[in-house]
């Protein structure tokens, strides 16, 4: 999959129409949408895993749905935004949305992930890494899952580790 989204980055470069295209695609059911096949078929190999033709779909609309103009810094791991986002925002609800995310079948997928991406609009999201993962996404040992879960949860600050900082720091 190397040169997936490079490709999309490339084809948005010559004509903004990429991403208009991909992004109304995720309004249809991955691979469904015919203008997109362009953009996104000539990664699709011979073999026959829908899988793997649906998660392609999937990544290159949600790609298109997040991209911005100008967009700086490193791309981090989707947990680790969710992470960042939840001790930025101080709300309490964008866990109970991961946790939804990560218990998301293949169906309620594409629902829960495009609502995430769209929520993590401010922050790089690794989409290179995001196509990896859902690659395995239905493996028996959840190992997507589990990564994500790792990211999200050695990144997030939580009030008690907060408050007994300060709580340390006021005792010196």
């Amino acid at each position: 999959m190397n040169g997936f989204i490079e490709r999309l980055v490339t084809l948005n470069e010559k004509d903004t129409k990429v991403r208009a295209v991909l992004r109304r695609s995720l309004a249809f059911e991955p691979g469904v949408y015919v203008p997109a096949y362009p953009y996104v078929e000539p990664f699709i190999k011979d073999e026959d895993n829908s899988w793997r033709r649906e998660v392609l779909y999937l990544v290159a609309g949600l790609w298109a749905l997040h991209w911005r103009e100008g967009r700086i810094g490193a791309p981090i791991s989707i947990g680790k935004a969710c992470a960042t986002y939840q001790s930025a925002s101080g709300s309490a609800s964008i866990e109970r949305r991961f946790i939804n995310l990560l218990d998301a079948d293949s169906d309620q997928l594409l629902y829960r992930l495009r609502q995430m991406v769209s929520l993590l609009k401010e922050y790089n999201i690794d989409f290179n890494n995001m196509l990896k993962g859902l690659l395995y996404w239905n493996d028996d040992q959840k190992r997507t899952q589990n990564t994500w879960a790792r990211d999200f949860y050695q990144n997030i600050k939580h009030e008690d580790e907060t408050e007994s900082t300060i709580k340390e720091e006021e005792n010196k």
